[in-house]
Formats: C-alpha cells, structure tokens, sequence
C-alpha cells in the first residue's frame, strides 16, 4: 500500500468555504477512482509549529503503486489538481508531496 500526503500551503485570501469545498473535492475522488483505499483531508492540528507554512493538506491511502500512478494521469485527479494548484501561494512552491509505502 502507498500512503500519498499532500501538504498545501493555500492562500491566504482562501475563506473557509472555499477550503471546505476543495476538501470535499479532494476527498471525492476516493468514489470516482479505483484503487483509492481511503481519503482524509484538512487543516494541520499540530502544536508542534513546524509545519512551514503548509498548514493544509490531505493523505491518499492506495491499495498499490500502480493504483497511485493511475490516480496520478486519472482525469478526475487533474482536474482537482489544478484547482489546488490555483489556491496555493507560489503555485507548486505551495505543495510538497511525500509518499510513503505501508
């Protein structure tokens, strides 16, 4: 299994509707692609202050790599892609992506 996270660093201008809806977004995908085991998304809770500047973000459970790298090209995961892409501050300097196998 592969455990995909996603840490965003979202405008700042962003309310809190629109953080919701790109949640809802994200985590809708779990039903729309296969091979996605589980999809948790939302604001950092950590007290830890370590987090620079990613403070949102969200985790991707797959059954498998190759599940990932169809979700990855998957049309649906594009289109939410580049609305991320859209909210962060910096564009891609806003996103770190780090997977890791489980």
């Amino acid at each position: 299994m592969i455990l995909h996270c996603v840490f965003l660093r979202l405008k700042y201008a962003l309310s809190d509707e629109e953080k919701a809806a790109l949640y809802r977004d994200i985590t809708g995908l779990k039903s729309l692609i296969h091979g996605v085991v589980d999809i948790k998304a939302g604001p950092n809770v950590s007290v830890e202050g370590l987090d620079g500047g990613f403070v949102d973000g969200f985790v991707v459970t797959f059954e498998s790599a190759d599940a990932r790298d169809v979700y990855l090209t998957h049309a649906a995961h594009v289109a939410v892609s580049e609305r991320i892409l859209a909210a962060t501050d910096g564009g891609l300097a806003g996103i770190l992506v780090y997977d890791l196998e489980i």
